[in-house]
């Protein structure tokens, strides 16, 4: 008895996945919970399991292919059954080139391409009558001059006897009064090579984020609240405990462990913010699952920190470096990265300011975050002074966050970034 094995639904939005990579062959046995195959879905690089045992008889899709949910991609066997060829086997590509090699050779009816024989460019001038007086001509054949590539200086370029004096004397000739000088030859330039347009095919990934941004973009009432924040207070005390990690020999805090650290407190008290629209309700999340954007090759991905508000600065720092690594290789389980109830976006190692971030629905918030930017402030006493300042801005779907909610939301994160101290208790 043969089983089909199918594209399996990897995670919530994937739709397609594309076949990596092969980890059996035809003709190895599998058992239950083996690798069968590494398949690319909209979001990583995921292992697929066999759910059967038996023998791997055929397989139906190449790697680097992709196909729908659902589609066939292999069978396996019973031990002991045949492998027989009931269904075509995949090729590989290099059989699929050599086999349309062949039908283009045969369409051509030849093996060798035709030697295509190439007549040799004429010599300038031949062909094309020389305009001369008889007299030039006359004294061209007594003083063995040739009168081929002549510049004639007579009326409408014509050769006149002087022209030829002075080709025989070696002087330039002299044009003769009211005669019209002989058009200047174009200079003939190699052309700048072009450049040409490049199409780049869109991945899984990529056509996942496009839809989903774009429903975003046109199904959440977007609006936007933005805060300069005093960021001295948040470095020093980074500084701090970066001095103290070193002597420990423990990892260093980023800027981005402590914003994130800060937008879960803030979550946390207010709880309205960490909700999302449900159509005909509201849902708010009794956890704070807190997903953190990591940019990778194909796009962007948010890896989810679970139940964020029960774990230390520490914690929260060692996860985010776990998740961006798992991120970049593509190895992130669904588990990982689904179910965030709230993002948060830095762009500020990139020297961005300010931004406003899009959606990720079904949340109904999404931190933007910015540079840090040493400018000269004015302090509680009036003075000018240096300082160093942030720029946090929020994005709210105003089904669920009302303005005076994403204002308290951002006056918390605020007074948590301002008072880091006040985070960590």
């Amino acid at each position: 008895m043969s089983i089909t094995i199918e594209m399996p639904k990897l995670s919530d939005t994937m739709t397609e996945g594309t076949l990596v990579r092969w980890v059996k062959k035809v003709g190895d046995s599998v058992e239950v919970g083996d690798v069968i195959a590494e398949v690319e879905t909209d979001k990583a690089t995921m292992e697929m399991e066999a759910f059967d045992e038996g023998t791997l008889s055929e397989v139906y899709v190449n790697e680097g292919q992709t196909v729908q949910v659902g589609q066939k991609l292999a069978t396996l066997v019973e031990p002991g059954e045949s492998t027989g060829d009931s269904a075509p086997a995949a090729k590989k590509p290099e059989a699929r080139k050599a086999e349309t090699g062949k039908t283009v050779e045969k369409k051509l009816g030849q093996t060798e391409p035709a030697q295509v024989q190439t007549a040799p460019a004429p010599s300038p001038g031949l062909g094309q009558r020389i305009k001369a007086s008889p007299l030039a001509r006359k004294v061209a054949a007594e003083l063995g001059v040739d009168l081929q590539g002549i510049s004639g200086s007579g009326p409408g370029g014509r050769i006149v006897q002087s022209d030829v004096l002075s080709v025989k004397e070696g002087r330039p000739p002299t044009p003769t009064p009211g005669a019209k000088a002989p058009m200047p030859q174009p200079v003939v330039t190699a052309a700048a090579p072009t450049q040409t347009d490049k199409t780049i095919q869109l991945t899984g990934m990529r056509r996942t984020i496009a839809a989903r941004l774009l429903e975003a973009k046109t199904t959440i009432p977007h609006f936007y609240l933005q805060a300069e924040l005093d960021a001295e207070p948040l470095v020093q005390l980074r500084q701090q405990l970066n001095a103290a990690n070193e002597e420990a020999g423990l990892p260093k805090f980023t800027i981005n462990d402590f914003i994130v650290k800060a937008t879960v407190v803030a979550a946390t008290r207010v709880p309205q913010a960490n909700a999302a629209f449900a159509g005909d309700s509201i849902v708010q999340y009794g956890g704070v699952h807190l997903a953190c954007a990591v940019a990778i090759d194909d796009g962007l991905v948010t890896p989810v920190i679970r139940n964020a508000e029960t774990k230390t600065l520490t914690e929260i720092s060692a996860e985010i470096k776990d998740l961006a690594a798992k991120a970049r290789s593509k190895k992130l389980k669904p588990e990982q990265y689904q179910g965030g109830t709230m993002t948060v976006s830095n762009l500020g190692g990139y020297g961005v300011e300010q931004f406003f971030a899009i959606i990720n629905p079904p949340q109904s918030l999404i931190v933007s975050v910015g540079a840090i930017i040493k400018k000269p402030v004015v302090n509680a006493a009036g003075a000018i002074v240096a300082g160093q300042r942030i720029i946090l801005g929020l994005s709210c779907d105003h089904r669920v966050v009302d303005g005076a909610v994403g204002a308290q939301f951002l006056a918390q994160l605020k007074r948590l970034i301002e008072v880091p101290a006040l985070m960590l208790v």
